[in-house]
């Protein structure tokens, strides 16, 4: 009879980040946000538990609104998170576009 190896566990990765489409979805949304002089700067984090992408209306204060992507919470409440400038949870869902919708109507303007 042959060997029989074990097959190796697949390691957890050692960083969290966003997808091409993700972060397509979030640039463009910060792209037009830019546009209409809402937000000046942006930063991310690609950490070992979240990657999160902050979006500032001046460089040097606290991030207005800040995109989390948790995939250890994918199972329970959603893996993505809008938080606001104060830190409170403002939406938590298992899809990108109704997180980010609160931040979407911002660019909606009335027309005469």
């Amino acid at each position: 009879m042959g060997i029989v190896t074990p097959f190796p566990h697949a390691a957890p990765p050692a960083q969290v980040g966003f997808e091409r489409a993700e972060l397509n979805r979030i640039l463009d949304l910060y792209g037009r946000m830019v546009a209409a002089g809402h937000w000046k700067d942006y930063a991310m984090d690609l950490g070992k538990d979240a990657a999160v992408f902050a979006a500032f209306r001046r460089a040097a204060e606290r991030p207005e609104f800040r995109i989390e992507k948790r995939p250890a919470l994918r199972g329970r409440q959603g893996q993505w998170a809008l938080i606001g400038e104060q830190g409170m949870v403002l939406k938590r869902g298992h899809e990108l576009g109704p997180v980010l919708a609160p931040v979407e109507r911002r660019l909606m303007k009335l027309v005469d």
